[in-house]
């Protein structure tokens, strides 16, 4: 099996829980007992804090233990869960409101790095996997999703973003894999949620099976915003 990303820290917290589970639970142990102890002005300073540190390290690449451990705080105290990059590339999404988060989740962690050993986690975009793919393989492709609406800022997953000529290319290179008979599956969002008129997906991928799925968003700014929306499924006829 083979994973890729081209999120450089989420494949280092990947790696992480694959190679070196004891001590990345152990330092998230810390980091939830320091959280968990404060008052909510203490666990602010602690939030920016490791926030500060979190894209430290990440400007520097840096990788490893402390990184990812990092990551995964960040990941269940910020806001709503949500990864998100400047211009700059830094991380900075502002701290959620929870009560008692479960900071390390050690049985999940142990699962996660069970399902993980023998598994190829590649840092890289999906051309890389363009060599071995071939009609014995399931490719499913997971891309940044096209934002539901032009004032949508929840969408800069990487520094560089994923614009619709990037979601153009992306579909060009499923075609390449389809007509090597490989079984596809790729997500994304559905533009229809917010324009009916709106068949950019469906046009891409007028060779393929669409499925519109329900699906919880819980990431708007406006309580309204959130709820059930449709997201796709976009399946290889063979599949």
């Amino acid at each position: 099996m083979y994973i890729s990303d081209i999120n450089r820290e989420l494949i280092c917290t990947y790696t992480t829980i694959r190679d070196n589970f004891r001590d990345l639970v152990e330092l998230l142990q810390i980091y939830e007992q320091e959280y968990l102890l404060k008052c909510e002005e203490g666990r602010k300073e602690i939030y920016y804090r490791n926030r500060e540190r979190f894209n430290a390290l990440k400007f520097r690449a840096e990788t490893g233990t402390e990184l990812a451990a990092l990551f995964i705080f960040l990941n269940r105290t910020c806001f709503n869960g949500l990864y998100r990059v400047n211009s700059k590339g830094g991380f900075n999404v502002p701290q959620g409101d929870y009560k008692n988060p479960c900071i390390c989740d050690k049985t999940n962690l142990y699962a996660v790095s069970k399902k993980l050993q023998g598994v190829e986690i590649i840092h890289g975009d999906y051309r890389q996997s363009t060599d071995f793919i071939d009609e014995k393989t399931f490719a499913y492709f997971d891309p940044p999703y096209r934002p539901l609406s032009a004032t949508s800022n929840f969408t800069a997953y990487a520094q560089d973003g994923f614009c619709d000529k990037a979601q153009i290319e992306l579909s060009k290179f499923i075609d390449e894999m389809n007509e090597r008979g490989a079984f596809i599956l790729a997500s994304n969002s559905d533009p229809k949620n917010t324009d009916e008129a709106d068949g950019f997906f469906d046009l891409l991928y007028d060779k393929y099976r669409i499925l519109r799925i329900g699906a919880n968003r819980a990431i708007n700014s406006a309580g309204k915003g959130r709820g059930k929306i449709n997201e796709l499924l976009i399946c290889s006829l063979g599949g």
